[in-house]
């Protein structure tokens, strides 16, 4: 089966042997200082705590994350049809006018009243979440994707410590609460624009790349229906997996500053990083070794272990701490760990061996923005359950209940998706042994 793409590419010649050597490495810290910059516009505000604000008797800081998450995920079901739709010339000006209006309700937050601030924060939400789609498209389609994949997606660890860190800072020093955000983003607005031009000069994909990934393009409507026909059984297991995923990593990017001061930390602008560093190093070394892998589906199986190992180590360590046995800081960096290990292959490099396993042509941005809609809409649903059932716990025992139990679930997903894709590869002839971790070949045809 052939699903059908609009290419916008001319056909790449073959390039010399060694003279793109640096090209993974320069476009992986390119795309990661561009989405790292995007944080910038978007996180800073939960460094604040806003404390004594409320409104309709709920926190002041909880309407401004479910604002902006409302928004940001109303982004993200709009990318499902007009990310893989762009031109991919004109990503860097749509990167560009996102953020930009972004920040420009990022002014509006801080000359408004606090009531219309929370509109303002739905605002800055919604162009914000077809920028990780734009992104992910200079790097998707070639044999290193897992290396410079790895190294964009640890921006969500390593920029939202740097973002609130400099926010927190920024608190520390007198800045108000409102006006923070918007100046925080103006520290980011050079290298944004320095990184991007970096992608914007980046090559297309080789025929070697093409060879072994698929070629990429757009995806139009009906390339969309025959991607969602085919793959229905293990979108249906793997959506649910990313959602849980997604639900805890924001929830603790969001209210981090409220579970470190729970653990004694809350006047600390550094415990930030020295959290998300270590866990940022780890998970970025181990993401990138897949990009070792060239076979496939094997390295879309791996993909699968290396979710199930992020979720026993949230899960365990969390356990431990419950029982005391772990020190706040230690949980912190091992729950952060597991859940970023399970959430980062999810966001790009899972769905990329699919596609290349499977002979997809088409990007990545469509599948991505399907299991991404998903997940922040749940994230809104979770923080709602918790404000307006009056559950009786502080930040830091919800967020336990939430990991115990969302691991246990997520392991049951993981194992079942494993099995299922698996299975779906050998009834197209792509595996050749009973076992979805032994070696693995692919027909020479595009299924």
């Amino acid at each position: 089966m052939t699903t059908a793409m609009h290419s916008s590419n001319a056909a790449p010649k073959p390039s010399p042997r060694g003279s793109h050597r640096m090209l993974p490495l320069v476009a992986g810290l390119a795309a990661f200082c561009v989405y790292s910059c995007m944080y910038a516009f978007r996180k800073p505000f939960s460094a604040a705590s806003y404390d004594a604000m409320s409104w309709l008797g709920v926190d002041y800081k909880i309407w401004l994350v479910i604002a902006q998450v409302m928004g940001y995920a109303i982004s993200k079901l709009w990318a499902i049809r007009l990310v893989p739709e762009l031109h991919p010339a004109n990503r860097g000006k749509a990167i560009l006018v996102l953020i930009g209006l972004s920040w420009l309700a990022l002014l509006g937050f801080a000359l408004a009243p606090p009531l219309p601030g929370i509109v303002f924060l739905f605002l800055n939400g919604l162009p914000l979440g077809m920028v990780w789609g734009l992104v992910f498209g200079y790097i998707e389609g070639r044999q290193a994707t897992e290396l410079m994949g790895a190294i964009l997606a640890s921006s969500f660890i390593f920029a939202s410590g740097v973002v609130k860190g400099v926010g927190k800072a920024m608190l520390l020093a007198g800045v108000s609460e409102h006006w923070m955000p918007f100046l925080t983003g103006l520290v980011f607005v050079p290298p944004l624009l320095l990184s991007l031009r970096t992608l914007e000069r980046l090559p297309p994909p080789t025929a070697e790349d093409i060879a072994a990934r698929a070629p990429r393009g757009r995806m139009d409507r009906e390339a969309r229906r025959q991607f969602l026909r085919r793959f229905l059984p293990g979108l249906l297991l793997i959506v649910p997996l990313y959602v849980l995923l997604t639900v805890l990593r924001d929830f603790r990017e969001n209210f981090d500053t409220e579970i470190f001061r729970d653990l004694g930390f809350g006047r600390s602008a550094l415990v930030f990083g020295e959290v998300d560093t270590p866990i940022g190093v780890g998970v970025l070394m181990l993401t990138a070794s897949l990009s070792l892998v060239r076979d496939n589906m094997r390295a879309f199986m791996l993909n699968h272990v290396l979710i199930a190992a992020g979720l026993c180590c949230a899960g365990l360590s969390t356990l431990l701490f419950a029982h005391h046995e772990l020190p706040p800081l230690t949980w912190m960096t091992l729950v952060g760990f597991g859940l970023y290990l399970g959430y980062i292959p999810l966001n790009g490099m899972f769905f990329e061996r699919l596609m290349a396993t499977f002979r997809v042509a088409g990007t990545v941005s469509f599948v991505m923005y399907l299991a991404d809609a998903s997940g922040y809409l749940g994230s809104v649903a979770v923080l709602l359950v918790r404000q307006f059932l009056a559950l009786q716990l502080n930040w830091t025992q919800f967020f336990e209940r939430a990991v115990l139990t969302s691991s246990l679930l997520g392991l049951v997903l993981v194992a079942l998706s494993a099995r299922w894709f698996w299975w779906h590869g050998r009834q197209n002839g792509l595996t050749t042994t009973s076992s979805p971790l032994s070696p693995l070949k692919m027909e020479s045809s595009r299924l």
